[in-house]
C-alpha cells in the first residue's frame, strides 16, 4: 500500500473521527461519572472493529444492498440510541466530576470517631492502594457494551466504511484487496483511539471544577443523541 494512499486516508478519517456526534456525546457524559470512562471509549473502539470485520467478510456491503435489512438496523440502532439519550437527559441534574480516589462511603469510615478507627482506615488505606477494576469488579460491564451497541448498531457508521474505505482501495497493488480493507479499517481504529480518549480526557479536565458546566454538557448530550435518533427514524420514514 502506497503512502500517498493511506496517507490520505488517515487525514479523512481524522476529520471524521473529529465531528462531534453520537459517539462524543456518549463519551463526555461517560467521562462525568463515578466510575472510569475507558470503558465506554472502547466498547465505542470495538463497534469500529465490529465494522471492518463486517467490511473485510463482505457482509457489509450486503446489508447496504439490503433495503429491509439496513432499515431493520436503522430502527435496532436509532432506538437505542434515542434510549440512551433519554436516561442521560433523565440524569442531568446529577452529573458532576468524580475523581475516583475513593470509593462511595470511604470519607465517612475514614472520619468515624469509634474504637476500631484505626482498623478502619487501615481498610480504607487498603481499599484506596487497590487497583480500580478490583475495587469496582465487574463495573465495566454495562459501559463497555453501551459503547458497543452504539457504534456497533449506528447504520451511519457501517455506510461510512462501506463508502469511505473502497475509495482508497487499488486494485492494482500486489496486496490483497481484504487486506488492504483490513489495513484502513485498522487505521481509522487508531485513529479514533487517540481523538476518543482525548475528548473524555478534556471533558474530564476541564468540567473537573465546574458542577453547572457538567450538567449543562450532560443535558446537551443527551439532547444530541435523542435529536440523533430521531433524525434517523424521520428518516426512514418521510425521506424518499
Amino acid at each position: 500500500m502506497e503512502i500517498s494512499q493511506l496517507t490520505g486516508f488517515l487525514l479523512v478519517s481524522i476529520t471524521l473521527a473529529c465531528t462531534p456526534g453520537a459517539d462524543w456525546a456518549y463519551i463526555i457524559s461517560s467521562a462525568l461519572g463515578k466510575t472510569s470512562y475507558r470503558p465506554a471509549v472502547w466498547g465505542l473502539l470495538s463497534g469500529y472493529l465490529f465494522h471492518t470485520a463486517l467490511l473485510v467478510c463482505g457482509m457489509a456491503a450486503l446489508v447496504a444492498s439490503s433495503p429491509n435489512l439496513l432499515m431493520g438496523l436503522t430502527m435496532a440502532g436509532s432506538l437505542y440510541l434515542l434510549w440512551l439519550g433519554i436516561s442521560t437527559l433523565r440524569s442531568w441534574k446529577k452529573a458532576k466530576f468524580y475523581d475516583g480516589s475513593a470509593g462511595p462511603g470511604l470519607q465517612e469510615v475514614a472520619t468515624d470517631p469509634t474504637p476500631d478507627a484505626p482498623q478502619a482506615s487501615a481498610s480504607v488505606a487498603l481499599l484506596q492502594k487497590a487497583p480500580t477494576e478490583v475495587k469496582s469488579a465487574g463495573a465495566w460491564r454495562a459501559p463497555f457494551f453501551k459503547g458497543l451497541l452504539t457504534s456497533g448498531t449506528n447504520p451511519k457508521a457501517l455506510l461510512l466504511y462501506v463508502a469511505l474505505i473502497p475509495q482508497f482501495l487499488d486494485s492494482a497493488q500486489p496486496m490483497p484487496m481484504t487486506v488492504q480493507t483490513a489495513i484502513l479499517g485498522l487505521g481509522h481504529f487508531v485513529v479514533s483511539i487517540a481523538v476518543y480518549f482525548s475528548v473524555a480526557k478534556a471533558a474530564r479536565v476541564l468540567l473537573r471544577s465546574r458542577p453547572v458546566a457538567a450538567r449543562m454538557v450532560t443535558f446537551g448530550s443527551g439532547i444530541i443523541m435523542i435529536g440523533l435518533a430521531l433524525g434517523l427514524i424521520y428518516e426512514q420514514f418521510f425521506v424518499v
